[in-house]
């Protein structure tokens, strides 16, 4: 587990996903350990597409972590997802804290268009946009280094039929609203995020798709 404090209160840690298999294709050919987001917000301390480590040293140390968080800050956990398949550990953190179903104040759900309902979440508070499965960080396919992003290529939304219908009719232009925010950080589920001049790198990441083959 690596963690990583991206601004005050808002963090990024990534764990090792039980279910990823070396060598995978198409939607399955994404990196082994993937990221998650805390976010202190003035209503709840949020967790989005939260996953504990199988390791079970590594979930001491985070359970260690996060207990003392939610004591310190007295307020219910909010657990969000990006994209429905994001269930990850969510089911484990309800069942050890108290939880709201109520939104957190400080975040924004900005809906993409995509018929499982992937969104993207914007933190204003940080200029923080986090994304799930659309946006990658650059070397998430293994195919660019670090400290970019990337669309999401066709092959990780070519099922079923409706996706892919979806995705060959409307990206990238479903994505514009997201660039058209100017998030400083884009903190992605898969690869590295990008820590400044995120809109920038969104747009970049806009403009080559636009030229994929």
């Amino acid at each position: 587990m690596d963690v990583q404090r991206l601004r005050e209160g808002l963090w990024r840690w990534t764990a090792p996903h039980p279910d990823w298999k070396p060598g995978g294709e198409g939607p399955a050919a994404w990196p082994e350990h993937v990221g998650c987001v805390y976010y202190e917000s003035d209503s709840a301390t949020v967790l989005i597409d939260p996953l504990v480590p199988v390791d079970e040293a590594e979930a001491a140390r985070f359970y260690d972590a996060l207990d003392r968080d939610v004591e310190r800050r007295a307020r219910p956990v909010s657990i969000l997802r990006t994209i429905a398949w994001h269930e990850r550990s969510c089911a484990e953190v309800r069942r050890r804290y108290p939880a709201t179903d109520a939104w957190p104040a400080g975040v924004e759900r900005l809906a993409i268009g995509d018929p499982h309902g992937e969104v993207a979440l914007y933190i204003a508070e940080h200029d923080a946009l986090v994304c799930g499965d659309i946006v990658l960080g650059s070397d998430a396919t293994g195919a660019r280094p670090p400290g970019g992003l990337e669309v999401a290529p066709p092959s990780w939304h070519r099922d079923p039929p409706e996706q892919r219908a979806w995705y060959e009719a409307s990206i990238p232009d479903a994505l514009q609203p997201l660039a058209a925010l100017g998030a400083d950080l884009v903190v992605v589920a898969h690869g590295t995020p990008v820590l400044t001049g995120g809109a920038a790198a969104l747009r970049a990441a806009l403009a080559a798709a636009r030229v994929r083959p």
